[in-house]
């Protein structure tokens, strides 16, 4: 009896052996499909940040257009207030102008009369 007790101890051992031989196998394979799993994730997330560093980037650069171009409308509004300004300025001379230009014209007209009294007083009688 010992020798069949030695070989049901043989067989157990046997059996054992390969029920955790098939089951290592299957944790070796659940842990590569895990590993395979998480690098792609990783993979993604990597990804993900690249873009979103990207878009952040690119955020910043617009901000910063943008600012400029808000800077440059403004320079653009005080230019074109200053020229108002300068415009309204040239239109008031213009008018001062026109006004002084009606008076001299106004005199000009009563000196002419008045040379042409004074020049028909003067003519020699016939």
């Amino acid at each position: 009896m010992d020798e069949a007790l030695k070989n049901r101890i043989v067989v157990i051992l046997a059996i054992l052996t390969a029920v955790f031989f098939f089951g290592t196998l299957s944790s070796c394979n659940s842990a590569i499909r895990y590993k395979t799993a998480r690098d792609k994730e990783m993979a993604a997330r990597l990804a993900l940040e690249e873009r979103t560093s990207k878009y952040v980037q690119e955020k910043s650069a617009l901000e910063e257009k943008a600012k400029a171009k808000e800077n440059e409308a403004a320079e653009l509004k005080i230019a074109l207030e200053t020229a108002k300004k300068a415009l309204v300025q040239n239109e008031l001379v213009g008018q001062s102008l026109r006004e002084e230009l009606q008076k001299v014209t106004k005199l000009k007209e009563t000196l002419d009369d008045d040379l042409k009294r004074a020049l028909a007083g003067n003519k020699p009688k016939k």
